[in-house]
């Protein structure tokens, strides 16, 4: 049996942006539903005008935009009578927004936070009971952090790729990042009734236990990249295999 591939049409893995023309173009909520729309197939304007009930023109307009800023191309045409239909595609499965130097760029991006996309999407679905999550902490080293990551990013690239049918679209958002939440200290460095019995200690009302901190350093080059993006797209939102970023924002 043939495997339908998804999308259907070839593209890169995963692009690096740090341009400040991608950084904006990537930043609207409607051209980041446009590039979630197109990792299921190719379409034309009329067909993403018609997925997201916005005027033809306006999805032209921003359709363009992406192109020139190199995220989007035409991956194939048809005649259809006197008209050369364009289909457009992602130039990549994933674009990731690389390490940020500049406060304006910074500044950009700042509004693309695809955990806080998934939680608004996400309330309905709660509110009926539908809503399956998963959060916890753990004290692990950064190298922890790195391999976790990609093997995430895997996840939600099959998750991107499996079969479209039904009528319901879900969502599916991962997010790693450091938090300040409490931690148990290490056995070696705690009370007396922590440490294993032939290092002695100092009695538990004479010491303090210590706190070794949560993984404090941020995710910024560390995910899928190559060291390290709907990210995010990281960095997406999205959502599922789209746009990757700085501190896993995803497109």
């Amino acid at each position: 049996m043939t495997v339908k591939q998804i999308p259907d049409y070839d593209l890169e893995e995963m692009i690096v942006v740090t341009a400040p023309a991608q950084l904006r173009a990537l930043a609207d909520p409607l051209r980041g539903t446009l590039l979630d729309l197109l990792l299921e197939r190719a379409a034309t304007v009329t067909e993403m005008a018609l997925a997201v009930e916005r005027p033809k023109s306006t999805v032209a307009y921003h359709v363009n935009l992406l192109v020139d800023a190199g995220l989007l191309r035409v991956v194939r045409t048809r005649r259809v009578r006197a008209i050369e239909e364009r289909y457009y595609g992602r130039v990549a499965r994933t674009i990731y927004i690389g390490a940020l130097h500049r406060d304006e760029d910074k500044q950009i991006v700042s509004s693309i936070n695809g955990l806080a996309q998934a939680a608004a999407e996400a309330a309905p679905a709660h509110a009926i009971d539908d809503l399956r999550c998963s959060l916890v902490h753990a004290r692990i080293p950064r190298e922890e952090v790195r391999n976790f990551w990609a093997a995430v990013l895997e996840l939600s690239r099959q998750f991107a790729q499996i079969p479209r049918a039904g009528d319901q679209v879900y969502g599916f958002a991962a997010g790693l990042y450091p938090t300040d939440a409490p931690t148990l200290p290490d056995r070696s460095d705690g009370p007396a009734d922590l440490r294993p019995p032939d290092l002695g200690g100092t009695p538990l009302s004479a010491a303090a236990p210590s706190r070794t901190g949560a993984v404090r350093s941020g995710v910024a080059a560390d995910g899928a990249a190559g060291g390290p993006t709907r990210a995010g797209r990281p960095g997406p939102f999205p959502a599922a295999g789209g746009r990757a970023g700085r501190r896993g924002r995803r497109r």
